[in-house]
């Protein structure tokens, strides 16, 4: 999920409209949660019917009024509208702990065609992961209530927070983005020290203890794996 917004600017649907535009923030807001895109525009009067209904489900997940921990969710509004003015208006209806994305950033047509978004209001599900969980969870949202939360988190397989420290879920968060190129270091220094080592078996001199303890340390001693 954060891959998808990693370049972006996120707004807070609070007084100020507050920025998240590093990647630090982003990922810190996005990472292991559901994501809920919703897509909808001021004109619909469908819409319109629906935002209240949205705002008391999200409401009652994450509030504190109503429970002792927040649910691991996100509420993204996808503005469809034909200005800002009709933006603006339609953001009073949805939680202040909500994000959007800006009336002139294009990314908002990007995505109604990435989802293939037919018919408004439309709400996507998406796992951490970037994959959808429901292409439209309108109906169910309306028939289950908060309910259907429990089914999401289940499907989704998300971390459960509760038993993370505010520095280790933000470690664990960070170090998912540089995992892949610490990887890559690991590899490459591996790949080094076996051709050097092969080389010097070329020489006839079959390398001396302290390479061997050395490579020990990476595995045995026909090259091992890198211990990523």
């Amino acid at each position: 999920m954060v891959d998808l917004f990693i370049d972006r600017v996120l707004v807070k649907n609070n007084k100020d409209q507050d920025e998240l535009d590093t990647e630090r923030e982003i990922v810190m807001r996005l990472q292991n949660r559901i994501l809920m895109l919703f897509f909808a525009s001021a004109e619909c009067e469908t819409c319109q019917t629906f935002a209240p209904k949205l705002h008391e489900f999200f409401k009652k997940l994450t509030d504190e009024f109503y429970v002792e921990r927040a649910a691991q969710l996100v509420l993204l509004y996808i503005s469809l509208d034909q200005s800002e003015e009709q933006l603006e208006s339609f953001l009073k209806e949805l939680p202040k702990k909500s994000l959007f994305l800006a009336y002139e950033d294009p990314y908002r047509r990007e995505l109604e065609a990435m989802f293939n978004v037919e018919e408004l209001p439309t709400v996507v599900v998406l796992r951490p992961d970037c994959s959808i969980l429901i292409p439209n969870a309108v109906e169910e949202i309306i028939r289950l209530g908060p309910d259907c939360y429990r089914n999401w988190h289940e499907a989704a397989e998300l971390i459960d927070r509760n038993f993370l420290t505010t520095e280790d879920f933000e470690e664990k968060s960070m170090r998912s983005l540089s995992d892949p190129v610490r990887r890559l270091k690991y590899k490459v220094e591996d790949e080094k020290k076996k051709k050097k080592k092969k080389n010097r078996r070329g020489w006839g001199g079959g390398g001396d203890d302290d390479d061997d303890k050395v490579d020990a340390g990476h595995g045995d001693k026909d090259g091992g794996g890198s211990p990523w």
